[in-house]
């Protein structure tokens, strides 16, 4: 979400932070409409005059003709041959799954928000009671964007609960709309808004305000979805009279000025205007509702589009993204194929020439030149909510089309742009932008982390939105005969298919990168006695190895093998206890970063079948591919050994619980570490027993390893070893790949008689051992000393061997640096450790 200067809001075709495009956007401005600003008023003046009335007398249908548009007298909505969305109500997902956990997250933080703090500035702003106190963020008081979390709470609530059913979130979503219909009736005129009507003053005046009809939007958006899917009645009156008051601004704007003040306004950022406007007229068939959606299309932006340039280039993309997205509801409502031809090209320009390999887009939020993205892999790259709404588009696309690229595009930037902007099971904190840099953080880019309640972002708006619809992409019905089911996603999941009497019930067995096999089984049910016949049609992705490898049966009987990049479709009477099951091979894979310039051509971004692979380095990128193109040999996947083998060196001093750690390539005494941070990571070591006896060892069980010889790897260094130095030296990693005889470490029973320590023993220094003070601070450093006489020597060579505070994901990899090995693994996973999602293929 961009606040931005004075000098951008005049731009004639903005959100551009490029001046290059106005040019070209002043060509294209009518590119729908003929304009004829002193026809148009003398029409309108007469017909004031006629009707002697206020401007609120005036037809939004007058209005619209008058400057050369038409709209049709018979206009219906377009669908019959589009997939239908399957209602939220029908799908749930497998709380065994992660997707589950995710929504469950947000169920939590859904419900830990307080209604009364949530409307506290819409009850300031109308003039009542606000008990409580306001949350901070964006939706403190003094910020003028207050409001647009709401909005998104309202449709948030109402997606959840349809995922649902949970009832306490149905009480307060329902308290919500109860709350915000109490000051809308306040005000009396139709407006509700945490900010006051001077906003809008200013918006119209085209003088600097922070983004009113977004937040507009939100409230809009979330009264309908409340409306849509939770059934509040109250709701869909709210955001009638809502449009109503909107309109009537709208058409005094234009009768005061011009037409092309309006689109002029239309610079700053409007959120989804035009889409919301359509829906609603979908649910009411008023026609102002429609034509005041016509007049939240930007033309001089569309009209770039529908003129096939890519002109992206300087645009912000989240203040465009959602009016392609309008656009694809306008087409949907009255059948313009140019609008169908507009996202259809818009879609193909962001995935050759804008995609990171998340499937987001954006640089510090705007777009940037065409195929040059490997000078912005950087910290602020894909603002989540660019995500959220390129979804949309690819969601509306494959409805029209059922083109594989779409559905492969939603999984790709659900899985690696969406599941991961959670961190972990903690509810209510989530990113910004999600970094594609070298060595970079979800932790440590400009926002970082935000917090339960003093952020309030926008991408924290799209993001509990997110995580409430994760059910509603994974099923599309088709109608016709026989009725067809489109399976579009593969995530543990029960759809009840009610129009054709059937239920199903997907699962996923458990799979890794040392069992790289899709197996998935649809079990069947029926809800009729007698069903008729229908189609399952099963995406079979790309990325599931080569041509004819995949298996399917129904019934244990083997059926026609699966070709990948194809729907499977299979047509019968289902019935009861049918089970079809599919196994698809994961296949790792590369793609080049989207830039045409011959110096970043050994750029690339690794794949395990849908799931980005980021290294867990701290900038280091450059791959040693030994100048074979097949990828298995330079990744390869951690071996289950390796990840019985994971340990930390622990103990407990005066001053806490301390644990051995590598920072700056040395061993240092670090304070216990927290989960999913750089850390975890450093004080955490793979053993290497040197002989077959040690090769059963658990960490739960450290006796097997007494007497034993070993080497100690950092975990996140694959490769090197610890080494020591002479006596009273400092022990370090070394510095290059493999052994050396400096790396091999005798483990003793600890020296300070405790069963439950170990002491560590060079092999060639006999006498000495690793060593740190008893009573020690943050980042004293692991020494060699020799042997000494007393207590305080034996407790300080003395350490507990626990289970390794980081483990490896089971979807990891090892991968051959030029200089040191990475540990790989899903992007989507990390929590606040440094990686590197892009990497540099050397031979």
């Amino acid at each position: 979400m961009y606040k931005h200067t004075y000098s951008d809001i005049i731009s004639y075709c903005s959100f551009s932070n490029d001046k290059r495009q106005l040019g070209r956007a002043n060509v294209f401005f009518n590119y729908s409409t003929s304009i004829d600003n002193a026809a148009y008023m003398d029409l309108l003046s007469h017909r004031l005059l006629e009707r002697k009335g206020t401007i609120e007398d005036v037809d939004l249908m007058l209005i619209y003709q008058s400057f050369g548009s038409s709209v049709g007298i018979n206009i219906e909505q377009q669908g019959e041959n589009f997939l239908k969305e399957v209602s939220l109500h029908d799908v749930r997902l497998d709380p065994d799954s992660v997707h589950w956990q995710a929504q469950q997250t947000n169920l939590e933080y859904l419900l830990l928000l307080d209604v009364d703090r949530l409307v506290w500035s819409f009850r300031n702003q109308a003039g009542i009671d606000a008990p409580g106190k306001p949350y901070g963020g964006w939706e403190a008081p003094n910020v003028e964007l207050r409001g647009h979390f709401v909005g998104h709470y309202m449709s948030a609530a109402a997606l959840m609960w349809a995922s649902t059913h949970n009832n306490t979130l149905q009480e307060k979503m329902t308290s919500l709309v109860d709350a915000l219909y109490v000051c809308q009736k306040k005000i009396g005129s139709g407006y509700l808004s945490a900010f006051p009507t001077e906003f809008f003053d200013r918006f119209e005046a085209i003088q600097y305000v922070w983004a009113p009809y977004y937040t507009i939007h939100k409230i809009m958006a979330g009264l309908l979805d409340q409306y849509t899917f939770g059934g509040n009645s109250q709701a869909l009156e709210m955001v009638v009279w809502m449009a109503e008051y909107f309109g009537n601004r709208v058409k005094n704007v234009i009768q005061k000025y011009t037409i092309e003040r309006h689109w002029l306004s239309l610079n700053e950022e409007t959120g989804g205007m035009n889409d919301v406007l359509y829906k609603l007229y979908s649910v009411t068939g008023d026609r102002n509702h429609l034509i005041l959606a016509h007049l939240f299309d930007k033309p001089c932006f569309l009209g770039l589009l529908a003129l096939q340039t890519d002109g992206l280039s300087g645009f912000h993309a989240n203040t465009h993204i959602p009016i392609v997205v309008g656009a694809q509801r306008r087409y949907e409502i009255v059948s313009d194929p140019l609008y169908k031809e507009i996202s259809t090209y818009f879609m193909n320009i962001v995935n050759s020439s804008h995609l990171y390999a998340t499937g987001g887009t954006s640089v510090s939020e705007f777009w940037s030149d065409p195929k040059r993205l490997a000078n912005t892999l950087s910290t602020e790259d894909e603002e989540s909510c660019t995500t959220y709404n390129m979804l949309k588009v690819a969601r509306n696309l494959f409805r029209w089309t059922k083109e594989m690229a779409h559905a492969d595009y939603y999984e790709r930037a659900l899985t690696n742009g969406v599941l991961g902007i959670q961190r972990g099971r903690v509810p209510g904190v989530m990113i910004y932008m999600l970094p594609q840099g070298r060595g970079q953080s979800k932790a440590r880019s400009y926002h970082g982390w935000g917090t339960q309640f003093d952020s309030f972002w926008c991408c924290y708006g799209t993001g509990i939105e997110s995580f409430s619809k994760l059910g509603d992409s994974i099923y599309f019905e088709e109608m016709g005969s026989p009725p067809g089911l489109y399976i579009l996603q593969f995530i543990p999941s029960s759809f009840n298919w009610k129009s054709v009497g059937i239920s199903l019930i997907q699962r996923i067995e458990p799979f890794s990168s040392m069992k790289p096999l899709l197996q998935i089984s649809f079990n069947v049910s029926s809800i009729k006695r007698h069903n008729e016949s229908s189609t399952l049609n099963f995406r079979i992705p790309f990325w599931s190895a080569s041509k004819n490898v995949g298996k399917v049966t129904l019934n244990s009987e083997d059926m026609q093998q699966v070709n990948p990049g194809n729907f499977l479709s299979i047509t019968r009477n289902w019935c009861s206890k049918d089970i079809l099951q599919l196994q698809l091979p994961i296949k790792l894979w590369t793609e080049a970063v989207k830039d045409d310039r011959p110096e970043f051509a050994s750029i690339h971004a690794i794949f395990f079948g849908p799931y980005l692979l980021a290294g867990l380095t701290h900038g280091d990128w450059d791959i040693d591919t030994g100048n074979s193109t097949n990828i298995s040999d330079w990744i390869t996947a951690i071996p289950q050994l390796d990840r019985s083998q994971l340990i930390t060196l622990f103990r407990e001093s005066s001053n806490g619980s301390f644990v051995v750690s590598v920072k700056n390539n040395t061993l240092s005494m670090s304070e216990f570490p927290k989960a999913g941070t750089d850390a975890s990571i450093n004080a955490t070591f793979k053993i290497v027993p040197q002989d077959s006896d040690g090769q059963n060892f658990q960490p739960s069980s450290q006796n097997i390893l007494l007497g034993k010889f070993v080497r100690i790897e950092p975990f996140g260094l694959p490769g090197m070893f610890i080494i020591h130095q002479e006596a009273n030296d400092t022990v370090i990693v070394s510095t290059e790949k493999g052994p050396n005889s400096n790396s091999l470490f005798h483990i003793v029973p600890g020296l300070d008689g405790n069963p439950d320590s170990v002491s560590l023993e060079p092999a060639n220094m006999k006498g000495c051992f690793l060593y740190s003070d008893a009573n020690y601070d943050e980042g004293s450093n692991v020494k060699l000393v020799c042997k000494q006489e007393g207590t305080s020597f034996k407790k300080a060579v003395s350490f507990s061997i626990k289970t390794g505070v980081r483990q490896y994901h089971p979807i990891s990899f090892k991968a051959n640096g030029l200089r040191s090995d990475f540990i790989l693994e899903p992007l989507m996973s990390l929590m606040d450790e440094s990686y590197t999602p892009y990497f540099n293929l050397t031979g």
